[in-house]
């Protein structure tokens, strides 16, 4: 990537030089996943001090244009995932965005319902459940740890999950989500999920929790979801009253 720097300006070299590999980026030049030189071969190359070429390099992972992979380097950070906020699957959304969906089965579990899982699901306790949590990966990207209950009746094959989105393994089995009520927020990553997502420690996430339920107002879903804060963000519509 050629950058010409004006030595005269009075705008701070770092500035220019970010401000031409933020060009590069949004103009398609440096593709999502492209690697860029270290800020040492940077500053040998342009001609500026290191600290320079640290703070240019710096002031874009700052702003999530690129990104920082322990024994890889800097690279350019992958597209944004915007998910309008609707009663949909992450499946069928990263689907319809063109961006390969692909899910990593982690547990599949029958159990009998505690008296806490009873009361989300609306069931007796000691009914028969089924616990899934799958890593769902836009191309070779992990993107969400997602942990779902439903009621043994209702739950899918391991072999379906892998295949397709929760949804559509519901709407298979002649089940289908209609209405839910869904509480958005956020916080860090654990060790374990930070591993999981490759993220730094203790990295941002966002939270969804969702009670789904079917027409006939029965609960058919219970999910649990963190979601890469660098990756992912929702999107909703206001309607003034």
């Amino acid at each position: 990537m050629r950058v010409d720097l004006d030595r005269t300006s009075p705008v701070p070299l770092y500035h220019q030089l970010a401000s031409a590999i933020e060009a590069a980026i949004v103009g398609g030049t440096l593709a999502p996943g492209s690697s860029l030189e270290n800020e040492i071969a940077l500053a040998q190359r342009l001609g500026i001090s290191r600290p320079t070429a640290r703070q240019a390099l710096k002031s874009l992972v700052d702003r999530g244009l690129l990104v920082r992979r322990r024994g890889v380097g800097t690279q350019v950070a992958p597209t944004q995932i915007h998910r309008p906020v609707g009663l949909t699957s992450l499946y069928d959304d990263l689907e319809g965005s063109r961006q390969r969906p692909s899910t990593r089965l982690l547990e599949w579990e029958p159990r009998e319902a505690s008296a806490e899982e009873a009361e989300e699901l609306e069931i007796e306790p000691g009914s028969a459940v089924v616990m899934i949590s799958r890593l769902r990966l836009a191309g070779d990207d992990p993107i969400a740890v997602l942990t779902n209950l439903l009621p043994a009746e209702l739950a899918p094959a391991r072999e379906d999950l892998e295949r397709t989105g929760l949804y559509e393994c519901l709407r298979e089995r002649g089940c289908q989500p209609s209405v839910a009520k869904q509480r958005i927020g956020a916080r860090t990553a654990s060790a374990a999920e930070a591993r999981m997502l490759e993220e730094s420690a203790r990295s941002a996430l966002l939270t969804a929790d969702r009670v789904a339920y079917d027409d006939a107002g029965r609960v058919v879903e219970v999910g649990h979801h963190i979601y890469r804060a660098s990756r992912y963000s929702f999107e909703t519509t206001l309607f003034s009253r």
